[in-house]
């Protein structure tokens, strides 16, 4: 059987781990290092060198190299490199590639099969793209994680008889991202999570080098096109003094000439930078960091007094700035006992260890929540007009998965027999300011005047399979789609995933127990005085909103307090011994759909 080797596909530098003999283990590059810089470059005779190789080349040879391309995941863009054209999925291809074949020279067997970490925060075609750049590096990504709950399974995996509320803070090199979590009795259990795509520490060394030229009257934008050479050495110069301002109280800077060569004894080619300097320069990148922090929070419904723990995950939260921001912030020392350059790795190599149901983890377990609210386009209608292009939630964020919710939408015009729902991902008012997933077209809608119903339902799992299913009440006729936008799954685990979301979508009204009692209930209204009738219709209309809406946790309360009702008017009724509780979470407001 081959290893499932976690990677951790990053910004700034990548790594891959795998988990051997009851522990997460990382895997080294050929220089003996476990960081691979994440750094593409193309040689004079058409070569491709990865790693520290290339990132060389980024100082001496900056238009025969790429950085930074995990940014561009998802987006569609090209870049040069050379005489070629790349894009971020065929960059970060050769990245995994190079991992790939690391792990396969530490082993000693051939790797096929993959867990990639992702930025929580990451769209569905930034994941999608991930995985393909998997795939085009011969691997089978058997499940694509968010960075943070990798961070958080090496944590948990540590310290597994812990209870308690965790925060972590993962600030890597281009991303960040916030998770709130818990961990008890060996469970993991992904609160909320929030962040920013392209916020990280190479953000903080261009906002340094960037102060440097301001004070030359200089724009880093205008020089980096004229002089490549000089920005691309004075990043040098700038991500060396970002880590010594860790220890010291002021740095100097040297200055490039346009060609990219520095003077040590020339005193006008250099500036001094303060660590107060450092602060000014970044105040804006600490601001972006706070609306984050603060949303997860409030998702989570906590505050910082109710943290046990902030957790500092990613290479640039080493930045004294970053330490003293938390520290401000949550009114306490952040934590980083395990490396914060290494811990998504082994994390990404737990979670395999998990798929693979490897013993030494026992009964170890982790929930995750869906970072993006899942929902479809609809009208609204103000005075005599509908206005399309409003968003319509169906799952919300951070719902824990996997999950199925449904919505009822209705007809806008007379006898109108068709209506296509358009998916989307987001969190606007507006599909404008959305991503776009897919949509599903529903025919045959019965005439009739305006507003006939059609359901709904929305049906996400741990692999990131969103099903999309409608269905017309009076005719019964169902009409579905399935987003595979996350994973890479044989035809039979395809059969499979499909087959586990059925579970979640039992409605509590299509069973027979719940309609015998309700008929039950319904028979009694008129047997009861005036005062007994109030509660018990009320108790009645709060049991029939549970069964439309689909959420067992409100059904199974509102049922019991039936139940109760029945019971205190002295009727007694049996309840059905087969029950079984499939469907979960919260369900909104039922919406007008065009």
């Amino acid at each position: 059987m081959t290893e499932i080797v976690g990677i951790d596909l990053g910004t700034t530098n990548s790594l891959c781990a795998v988990f051997r003999d009851g522990q997460p283990q990382l895997i080294p590059n050929p220089h003996g290092e476990f960081l691979t810089p994440s750094v593409v470059g193309i040689l004079e005779n058409g070569q491709v060198v990865v790693g520290a190789p290339a990132r060389e080349l980024r100082i001496t040879r900056p238009e025969r190299c790429r950085a930074t391309f995990k940014r561009d995941m998802g987006s569609g863009r090209q870049v040069l490199i050379g005489r070629q054209t790349f894009s971020a999925v065929e960059l970060s291809s050769l990245v995994l590639r190079s991992l790939k074949e690391d792990a396969e020279s530490f082993l000693k067997q051939p790797v096929h099969e993959a867990v990639i970490t992702v930025p929580a925060y990451f769209n569905d075609l930034q994941r999608k793209a991930t995985r393909q750049a998997g795939e085009m590096a011969g691997l089978r990504v058997r499940r694509i994680i968010n960075e943070p709950t990798a961070a958080a399974l090496t944590y948990g995996f540590h310290d597994r008889t812990s209870d308690k509320k965790l925060l972590v803070i993962d600030l890597g090199g281009g991303t960040f991202d916030v998770t709130l979590m818990e961990v008890f009795d060996g469970t993991l259990e992904i609160i909320s999570t929030a962040g920013e795509s392209h916020l990280g520490g190479e953000d903080f060394t261009d906002a340094l080098a960037a102060s440097v030229l301001r004070g030359r009257n200089l724009d880093l934008e205008v020089v980096e096109d004229e002089s490549p050479l000089l920005v691309s050495r004075l990043r040098q110069e700038c991500e060396q003094a970002k880590r010594r301002l860790q220890t010291k109280e002021e740095v100097w800077i040297r200055i490039p000439d346009r060609k990219g060569h520095v003077g040590d004894n020339d005193p006008h080619s250099a500036v001094r930078v303060t660590r107060e300097g450092f602060i000014q320069a970044t105040k804006s990148l600490m601001e972006r960091l706070k609306e984050p922090i603060r949303r997860v929070l409030r998702d989570g419904q906590s505050g910082p007094g109710d943290l046990d723990e902030v957790i500092l995950v990613g290479g640039a939260t080493r930045m004294l700035v970053l330490r003293q921001f938390v520290t401000d912030f949550f009114q306490r020392e952040p934590q980083c006992r395990h490396n914060p350059d290494e811990v998504v790795a082994l994390g990404a190599a737990v979670q395999a260890a998990l798929m693979a149901d490897d013993p030494a983890l026992g009964d170890m377990v982790m929930t995750d929540v869906c970072p993006f609210t899942l929902g479809v386009e609809i009208c609204r209608r103000f005075g005599d007009r509908h206005n399309d292009g409003y968003f319509s939630p169906i799952i919300h964020r951070n719902t824990t998965i996997p999950v199925s919710r449904e919505e009822a939408y209705f007809t806008i015009e007379p006898n109108q027999d068709e209506v296509m729902f358009n998916i989307y991902q987001g969190e606007g008012r507006k599909v404008k300011d959305n991503l776009k997933l897919g949509e599903l077209r529903v025919k045959g809608v019965p005439p009739g005047p305006a507003g006939q119903q059609v359901n709904v339902r929305f049906t996400y799992d741990l692999n990131g399979l969103l099903e999309v299913e409608a269905r017309v009440p009076q005719t019964g006729k169902m009409f579905k789609t399935l987003l595979v936008n996350n994973v890479s799954l044989t035809g039979a685990e395809l059969q499979a995933a499909i087959a586990r979301m059925q579970a979640l979508k039992s409605c509590p009204r299509d069973e027979v127990a719940n309609r015998q009692l309700l008929l039950f209930a319904e028979k009694l209204v008129g047997e009861v005085n005036k005062e007994e009738r109030r509660g018990l219709e009320q108790a009645l209309d709060q049991f029939e909103q549970a069964l439309d809406e689909r959420d067992r946790g409100q059904f199974q309360h509102t049922r019991q307090g039936l139940l109760l009702v029945l019971e205190s008017l002295g009727f007694r009724y049996e309840e059905n011994r087969g029950y079984e509780d499939h469907d979960a979470g919260d369900h909104g407001d039922k919406k007008t759909d065009k």
